[in-house]
């Protein structure tokens, strides 16, 4: 059964057509190196076709607007004019990095108007989307599924790009103001962008693109990171509009959001919600049976295999029986995509990677 196939069994609900669970791959640049290395193939998309992924994320538009500043230290500007430089961590085949913020622009932003004169606003024509259709149809090609989620520093989202500009410990303390006229003003604007951003990208994939994934972390390892009616108030009127204008093209949408963020899931299935990821097991209310039980005919559920257990601190034979209990738990009866909660990182052991994988093709099938 090809990928597309099983796709549409799943999203139809129709597990008892599955031949298996679905699988996905999430893992830094370093890691993709690792295990092309270990499998002896030369390039990702090897790798990907030889453990039977299903999913293939495409780049999406390409930047073709003003050039972005660039400082001294190695330091350069992001679209939304936030400097970025990339921190290394670890030692040799270990040895991974992750791109820093330099300086919050809009920290010391006091009024509407330093808001309105900031000068890096972005414009979505600054992007080209002619390139969209053809990433499509390459991945099409090949029978698999085409998601779309932009890189971790540009998805579309709306609390992430907040901290960024702001600062998390300024965007949060907004966040929780009764009034906020300098959050309320940031927020239009990033959502007025991802709007229009998220129409053209559509409109140019001409139908192809089967999941949007948009991306905000709304919660923390023992909770929201706001109450349950601030978030309604003020981040649930773009979550919703984003996939509004997903379902006008008949795209699928998944939201990834990390945390425990139990109060607001029948808010994001109200709000048209597909797809669930990562389910995070080690956070707080987060326990896969509850959610399954609760939510699992509502939901499809992506992610589970923790980064926190023992992929990161365990063995291989630990490694084996999480996964084992999530496609028993989650895939029961269809309703899931299996993968790990977060991107596979430099710091873990090859071979528990690879037992992931190997877990995969034992206990996905049905």
């Amino acid at each position: 059964m090809d990928s597309l196939t099983r796709f549409n069994l799943l999203m139809n609900r129709q597990s008892e057509d599955l031949d298996r669970i679905l699988i996905d791959y999430w893992a830094g640049s370093n890691v993709d190196q690792r295990l092309c290395e270990y499998y002896k193939v030369k390039e990702k998309e090897e790798l990907l076709d030889l453990l039977d992924i299903d999913f293939r994320y495409i780049e999406g538009p390409s930047y073709i607007g003003p050039d972005l500043s660039k400082y001294p230290g190695d330091s350069e500007n992001d679209i939304w004019g936030v400097p970025r430089k990339k921190v290394y961590y670890g030692k040799g085949e270990h040895q991974g990095y992750y791109k820093t913020v330099v300086k919050h622009p809009l920290a010391d932003a006091k009024t509407i108007d330093d808001v309105e004169s900031y000068e890096h606003w972005p414009d979505p024509k600054w992007l080209d989307y002619d390139v969209v259709k053809d990433q499509c149809d390459l991945v099409h090609e090949k029978q698999r599924v085409v998601m779309f989620m932009g890189d971790r520093l540009n998805r579309i989202a709306q609390l992430k790009p907040m901290m960024y500009l702001r600062g998390i410990e300024k965007a949060l303390s907004d966040l929780g103001r009764k009034k906020s006229p300098i959050f309320d003003a940031i927020l239009e604007k990033l959502v007025n962008f991802y709007k229009e951003y998220l129409e053209r990208i559509l409109l140019a994939a001409h139908g192809k693109i089967d999941v949007l994934v948009t991306g905000d972390d709304f919660g923390q390892q023992h909770g929201l990171i706001c109450s349950p009616k601030t978030w309604r108030e003020k981040l649930l009127p773009g979550f919703r509009d984003y996939i509004l204008i997903a379902k006008k093209y008949n795209v699928y949408v998944m939201h990834h959001t990390c945390g425990s963020v139990t109060p607001i899931i029948p808010d994001m299935i109200d709000a048209g919600l597909d797809i669930l990821n990562p389910i995070q097991p080690l956070t707080y209310n987060m326990d896969h049976s509850i959610l399954k039980e609760r939510w699992g005919h509502s939901l499809i559920f992506h992610g589970g295999v923790s980064l926190q257990g023992p992929l990161r601190f365990g063995n291989p034979s630990e490694v084996e029986k999480e996964v084992k209990t999530c496609c028993e738990i989650l895939g029961k009866n269809g309703g899931y995509i299996i993968c790990s909660a977060h991107n596979l990182n430099a710091d873990m052991k090859i071979k528990n990677i690879v037992t992931l994988f190997k877990a995969y093709q034992k206990y996905c099938p049905y």
